[in-house]
């Protein structure tokens, strides 16, 4: 089984440096080409089934894959991107903000996830697709918050790391998953 993670196309607020989490805010022109340009390698994949975030972003981004490829969207709530709290839609480089990402147990912004709550959601999410398309590859369109904890599910990130780790608008990663082993070959 290949498991292929995407983020979504860029949004204006993330080409202004602004903090996107449960903001629901659709492609911008550069985010519908990067879109495009996702969906011409994708079709190059041999990929079975994509499961997308419900967020604007990424669903717009699932639909261009969609019609190049034919693939249809299975809507998984629990790839919607991490709830920031109180940092939603402030600048990116925020007084604390890279420091909560270190702070395991603290909820983002106060009012946010925290990443162990982030992680719970999540690795729920890939222990499911395991499950259930263990005969399947398989395409998760989502974000970039959720792909930093996909990548921790597959490999060790050092804390200082988990911080700065980041995957671009529409790169694609890809995960081997052996047996009961879960083992990551890129």
């Amino acid at each position: 089984m290949k498991l292929y993670v995407t983020r979504h196309g860029q949004t204006d607020f993330n080409k202004q440096d602004r903090i996107l989490g449960t903001t629901d805010m659709e492609l911008n022109e550069t985010g519908i080409r990067q879109a495009y340009g996702l969906a011409e390698r994708v079709a190059g994949l041999d990929v079975d089934i994509m499961i997308v975030s419900p967020m604007k972003r990424a669903m717009k981004t699932a639909e261009i894959i969609s019609e190049k490829t034919g693939l249809e969207i299975i809507t998984e709530p629990r790839l919607r991107e991490w709830n920031y709290g109180n940092y939603e839609t402030h600048s990116r480089f925020s007084e604390g903000f890279e420091d909560n990402k270190i702070n395991f147990a603290t909820r983002m912004g106060k009012t946010g996830e925290s990443v162990l709550q982030l992680a719970h959601r999540i690795y729920s999410v890939i222990d499911d697709v395991i499950k259930n398309y263990s005969d399947k590859n398989v395409l998760l369109v989502c974000h970039g918050g959720v792909c930093r904890i996909i990548n921790t599910y597959f490999n060790d990130v050092k804390t200082d790391d988990f911080a700065v780790w980041m995957i671009n608008n529409c790169d694609i990663l890809e995960y081997d998953i052996q047996g009961e082993n879960h083992e990551n070959r890129r």
